[in-house]
């Protein structure tokens, strides 16, 4: 029977999925990820369990000398405080400049001629290699937002509490396997989905719906990051 396993699985996608502060923090990335966008996901749900271990040993071995509800608490608040300023970036990123690489040029020899041309090669393999390196960048920061969630919140803790039931210890294994994978999965679908969006958007040159859904993205992060300071 792998029920244990599908039990954490399930436990996991329904944790991801409905925290809003998860979803915030990973729609911007993906939205400027666009095709890449799965990897944004896949850094965050690797990032996440990183943080749930790290607590969850601290709570075990130290749990009567460190104060783990403390730190639990105020991580959830540094939690609201990344959150608007990756809608912070959404909007920098949005506004910062004009992206439009073509110039006008004039020729007047003998009447005037007005055309436009893209950059040179190199210009472009230097475009291209600057885009990456902001790809990666967003990697790994989902990555941190990720081990930062992993550490927010002793409720984390509760999604655990079917482990203590279970007399096999395999079990108990499969549903950490299970839990960790739902994690992983969950927001990786999600920040597919959404990097899709944002791409098909681009590539039809929709330059309002595009410009739309990345302002809609920020507005989410600083919006659900208000919230969360506040309530915590």
């Amino acid at each position: 029977m792998q029920l244990p396993l599908y039990a954490g699985l399930i436990a996991a996608i329904f944790h991801v999925i409905t925290g809003p502060d998860h979803l915030a923090a990973i729609t911007p990335f993906a939205i400027e990820s666009k095709k890449k966008a799965w990897k944004v996901g896949l850094f965050w749900g690797l990032g996440h369990l990183i943080g749930m271990l790290f607590i969850g040993v601290l709570f075990i071995l130290f749990k009567d000398f460190i104060p783990i509800e403390k730190i639990s608490k105020y991580s959830e608040q540094l939690v609201g405080v990344v959150l608007i300023f990756i809608g912070l970036w959404a909007f920098y990123q949005i506004f910062s400049k004009n992206k439009n690489h073509k110039h006008l040029h004039v020729h007047s020899e003998e009447s005037p001629v007005i055309h436009t041309h893209n950059h040179d090669h190199s210009h472009i393999k230097n475009h291209q290699h600057i885009h990456v390196d902001s790809v990666k960048k967003n990697y790994f920061s989902s990555f941190t937002v990720g081990v930062l969630h992993g550490l927010a919140g002793i409720a984390h803790f509760i999604l655990f509490i079917p482990i203590l039931g279970f007399t096999d210890k395999s079990d108990a294994v499969q549903y950490i396997i299970g839990f960790a994978i739902g994690t992983v999965l969950a927001m990786t679908v999600y920040a597919l989905t959404i990097g899709r969006i944002a791409s098909l958007a681009n590539q039809e040159h929709n330059e309002d719906f595009y410009k739309g859904i990345r302002l809609a993205g920020g507005i989410f992060a600083i919006i659900i990051g208000i919230y969360w300071l506040f309530s915590n």
